[in-house]
């Protein structure tokens, strides 16, 4: 039985929020799904043909995508500032969803500057390609299946199924976690650049993931390309999952093993022609589009290794290898954010500033360095400035619960105590549970809101 904010939170010897555990919380929690206020429905899935129970209309899939998917880009470092790549990408993925069975998804593909290897798929047709992937990748036809599996996604309504059957999560944005008395950051901080599409993306069932393999195949060959990139993009996969598990973790959570995947691809791909498999497999022009990022491979795989060790609560291994990666590449925002998150995570808050302020001057416009200036302006106790912060967050990338505690804490500790609880209501509309709620909550009770 749910309880109400006000008997969940009664209990007077409930947690109390610190400024330390505010910060390590980081509270980005909560951007859920609303649940429909209808108890189901049937429709044709346009893949299979066959009824299904589909809670979500195509209209609350492109809702849900519009909602989420800003966050999620963001939580992978925004989107690259390559126009040209973005460009390659997006003219190959609008290829494959115009033959798809749902073309009239509002489609998009861009490529994202997370470190960990992994795509994903929106319910609306927002595509995101790490460039962690994209590095690993050899040639145009191993992307065409890429994205054939992940417009799969769109077409079968895979979100729409897991939704169905209560399996969309109410999930994060970011590193959310609740606070944890006065420990430190670290466990937060590691888990940055692996928590990836995992955070707010439902995990599909394995049999969702032969399916778009499958179709996947389906689509790549019959929008011209060589269906044996399938094979490519499987073999490598499997490959990387021996190789580098880490960084490959949140995508095999939830696919086939990679043996099977690559095994249904060799199978399949007898079906097609041998014209069919003898298209080029553009290698040229991929790796002439990738070259930027291949040129600086070195600096990325640095950034993986810091990731790791963060990971794993190594601060000194992750600072080594992260002041490798700025010394190959001194300007790229990731690299600059995961410095600064390093810092915030050993409370060095001018040094987590001052890196944060040079991610947000390589990549004008990409809210998560906004953002996480403010922590740092908190952890400082610098409230007036972390309010200013915390402020064009919002409006950079609205939509997040957690942005209105950060600013009714901001106003709470400069005595704006109206504009606090106006925050504070705002934020228990929205969340009801954790140490941010609890705080928020005791707030307004002690000073007569509720």
């Amino acid at each position: 039985m749910c309880q109400t904010p006000a008997r969940r939170f009664a209990d007077p010897v409930a947690g109390r929020v610190t400024r330390r555990s505010l910060i390590q919380g980081l509270t980005l929690a909560s951007l859920g799904v609303a649940a429909p206020v209808w108890l189901g429905g049937c429709s044709v899935n346009p893949v299979t043909g066959r009824r299904q129970l589909m809670l979500l209309s195509r209209q609350d899939e492109i809702r849900i995508d519009q909602q989420q998917s800003p966050h999620q880009l963001s939580a992978d470092y925004g989107v690259t500032a390559d126009d040209r790549l973005n460009r390659y990408v997006d003219e190959l993925g609008q290829g494959i969803a115009r033959i798809s069975h749902r073309p009239d998804m509002p489609y998009s593909f861009q490529v994202v500057n997370a470190n960990y290897i992994n795509a994903y798929a929106f319910p609306g047709g927002t595509v995101g390609l790490t460039r962690g992937i994209m590095l690993e990748m050899e040639d145009e036809a191993e992307l065409a299946a890429l994205l054939g599996h992940e417009v799969t996604h769109v077409t079968a309504r895979h979100a729409g199924q897991r939704a169905s059957q209560g399996m969309l999560a109410q999930v994060a944005v970011g590193t959310a976690v609740a606070g944890a008395g006065e420990t430190q950051m670290a466990g937060v901080v590691g888990a940055v650049g692996q928590i990836g599409a995992g955070a707010l993306l439902s995990r599909y069932s394995r049999d969702n993931e032969r399916e778009a393999d499958r179709l996947g195949m389906d689509y790549m060959a019959e929008a011209g390309h060589n269906p044996e990139g399938m094979i490519g993009l499987t073999g490598m996969l499997t490959s990387l999952s021996r190789r580098k598990p880490s960084a490959i973790e949140v995508m095999f959570a939830s696919h086939p093993t990679g043996q099977e995947r690559l095994d249904n691809a060799r199978n399949q791909v007898r079906d097609f022609t041998r014209s069919q498999r003898e298209r080029n497999r553009q290698k040229e022009r991929y790796q002439d589009m990738i070259a930027p990022i291949v040129r600086i491979r070195p600096a990325i795989e640095a950034m993986q290794e810091g990731e790791r060790h963060l990971a794993q609560g190594d601060a000194a291994a992750a600072e080594t290898a992260l002041q490798r990666a700025l010394e190959q590449a001194p300007e790229d925002y990731t690299g600059l954010m995961l410095m600064g998150k390093l810092q915030l995570s050993q409370e060095r808050f001018d040094r987590a500033l001052s890196w944060f302020e040079d991610a947000a001057a390589s990549l004008p416009g990409e809210a998560q360095a906004v953002q996480y200036q403010g922590l740092a302006q908190l952890g400082s106790r610098r409230y007036d400035r972390a309010l200013d912060r915390f402020e064009r967050y919002e409006e950079l990338l609205p939509g997040n619960p957690g942005t209105d505690f950060l600013l009714g804490y901001s106003h709470e500790n400069l005595a704006n105590r109206s504009q606090a609880a106006e925050r504070y209501q705002r934020f228990l509309q929205q969340v009801q549970q954790g140490a941010q709620a609890e705080h928020a909550y005791r707030r307004l009770v002690e000073w007569g809101y509720v």
